[in-house]
């Protein structure tokens, strides 16, 4: 099998480069020695109204082009990736799939606005992409006249059984709107960001509402429409473990209507003791931090500091927010945040984002059901491994200084010396 090495930095952002095989003497090592995760599910980014309002800035077939470029098998190779239900802060406007007052029957239920924007755009993607298409849906408000106080910012649910009943099936229309439109969701998460009362959509929730929420409502729904899509505990963007997983897993009826639970933002603080307490709960990042609109290679090394944070502890997958935005991805709200790619509404341009490259690193290499290898070495912190079903061996590795630096890989099949590039990113498949 070939041997691949590509790296990207501030001076070229993909590079093909020669290797040498059984070489010796470089300054530091790297290696496996351990399996961190036997099935990795896969990487993906969320869809939102904003960026496809982006990609009509294209013609056909320069829009064709991005979405290539993020989910076909010489691109990205996106197959897990996420979509709201109903607005996010980067819909064009807020909201809901029923906002008629104290229809808890759902009889005015409709998922018309999401033809306009969500499906178009999940659609193209899976045009590229084809059957290997994972999807899960997480809201970010319930409609506000479930809302106290009404509207689609700040707020809690309503707690009383009605309201709580009617979310559940709420929830449970949408699984169902989008399968008849030819759409699987394969699993939901309950609330984005539970813990912060936000500007823009949003709703706040404890670990121990959502924890009796899906044992006393979502659950009992899902299982009595005969829905086969999962329930997990997320999206938790805090790092208290007790408050969340602690508290939702301790309960056994609870968790057996769950699936997993998915963090992002400060919750990667909490992905390590989760992993500790319940070995054998699939664990998943479901957002990645959005940086602030300049989309630099400094940004680009954090994101990869996250995926090495979030994979070396047992995620199972990773997904990236916003894939395409406008130039400096201002939110409905204002809020300036980076994106993988770039449209130029005034010239058209595409541009292409470090993120993009650090995400291409490890996913157009890493097949889904890829192990996770524990790495080791002086490296072993700036790198992650993984042994593709094949057998093919991916190394992803980071140089954060500012100097060259001469490693060597020791991997199964191969030896190999590299001499990394300053503030580089290299992916090696052995």
């Amino acid at each position: 099998m070939t041997i691949e090495w590509i790296s990207s930095s501030p001076e070229q952002a993909w590079k093909s480069n020669d290797v040498s095989s059984d070489a010796t003497g470089s300054s530091l090592s790297l290696w496996y020695d351990d399996v961190v995760l036997d099935e990795f599910r896969g990487f993906g980014g969320c869809f939102n109204e904003l960026g496809w309002k982006a990609l009509q800035l294209l013609g056909q077939s320069e829009r064709r082009e991005v979405l290539e470029a993020l989910f076909s098998e010489n691109g990205c190779a996106f197959n897990y990736c996420r979509l709201p239900i109903g607005a996010s802060d980067y819909a064009e406007s807020w909201y809901s799939h029923n906002e008629s007052d104290g229809d808890f029957a759902m009889e005015t239920f409709s998922i018309a606005r999401d033809h306009k924007n969500l499906i178009p755009y999940i659609e193209a993607a899976r045009a590229v992409r084809g059957k290997d298409f994972s999807l899960f849906a997480s809201p970010w408000s319930p409609p506000t006249w479930m809302k106290f106080p009404k509207a689609y910012n700040y707020g809690t649910l309503i707690w009383e059984p009605r309201y709580r009943k009617a979310y559940a099936e709420y929830l449970a229309r949408f699984i169902q709107a989008y399968e008849q439109a030819g759409i699987a969701i394969q699993a939901i998460h309950v609330q984005n960001e539970p813990n912060s009362d936000q500007k823009f959509p949003s709703c706040i929730w404890t670990g121990a509402k959502m924890r009796d929420f899906i044992r006393d409502d979502l659950g009992p729904t899902f299982k009595a429409a005969g829905l086969k899509t999962d329930i997990w505990a997320g999206t938790i963007e805090r790092g208290d473990f007790n408050g969340w997983a602690g508290t939702i897993f301790s309960d056994p009826a609870a968790a057996a209507f769950i699936s997993g639970i998915g963090f992002q933002w400060a919750g990667k603080w909490a992905v390590q003791r989760t992993r500790q307490a319940f070995p054998d709960l699939p664990i998943i990042q479901t957002e990645n931090e959005c940086g602030d609109g300049s989309n630099s290679w400094e940004y680009a090394h954090y994101v990869f500091d996250l995926i090495q944070h979030y994979l070396s502890n047992g995620a199972e997958a990773y997904v990236y927010w916003n894939m395409v935005l406008e130039p400096r991805g201002t939110s409905t709200w204002g809020w300036q945040q980076n994106s993988m790619i770039t449209v130029d509404p005034e010239t058209g341009s595409v541009i292409y984002n470090p993120e993009f490259y650090v995400m291409k690193h490890f996913s157009r290499f890493v097949k889904p059901g890829a192990a996770v290898l524990k790495t080791a070495g002086p490296l072993a912190g700036n790198a992650l491994a993984f042994q593709n079903i094949d057998g093919r061996e991916v190394y992803v590795i980071q140089n954060a200084s500012e100097a060259p630096r001469s490693i060597t890989v020791r991997g199964g099949r191969e030896t190999v010396s590299l001499n990394l590039a300053p503030l580089s990113i290299n992916t090696l498949a052995l």
